[in-house]
């Protein structure tokens, strides 16, 4: 079983919205880590895009991310959702779906070496 599966990625013209959904395997202990969200585009690095702590109480965004992307966890169903509203095309990317272990509570890493889990990710185009 993969440990962290992606889903919800798609073609939608510019404005529109998608919820990108992130599954984690049983065998990870959800309330154990922080979840975050990056994303790549070709060429370019693999960048954050928005996390959530352990203890669910902080998210942070990206400057592009912020007043458009909500980022919730859902414990009982091992599940993170990432809500992306008006989209654009520079939101054009494979994101991926991420969990860093042995934080403090209220720790949302930025830097993608501190996370243990990743998924395969899902492709979002965002077309003009």
């Amino acid at each position: 079983q993969a440990p962290l599966v992606e889903s919800g990625g798609a073609l939608v013209q510019a404005g529109a919205s998608l919820r990108l959904s992130c599954v984690a395997a049983s065998k990870i202990t959800f309330k154990y880590y922080a979840w975050s969200w990056f994303r790549q585009a070709p060429g370019n690095e693999r960048e954050f895009v928005a996390g959530v702590s352990r203890s669910g109480e902080t998210t942070i965004f990206s400057a592009s991310a912020r007043g458009r992307f909500t980022i919730a966890t859902d414990a009982a169903k091992n599940m993170v959702l990432l809500q992306m509203n008006t989209l654009k095309p520079e939101d054009t990317a494979h994101y991926f779906c991420a969990a860093a272990y042995n934080l403090r509570s209220e720790a949302v890493p930025s830097d993608p070496d501190l996370y243990y889990y990743w998924g395969q990710g899902t492709q979002v185009t965002v077309s003009s």
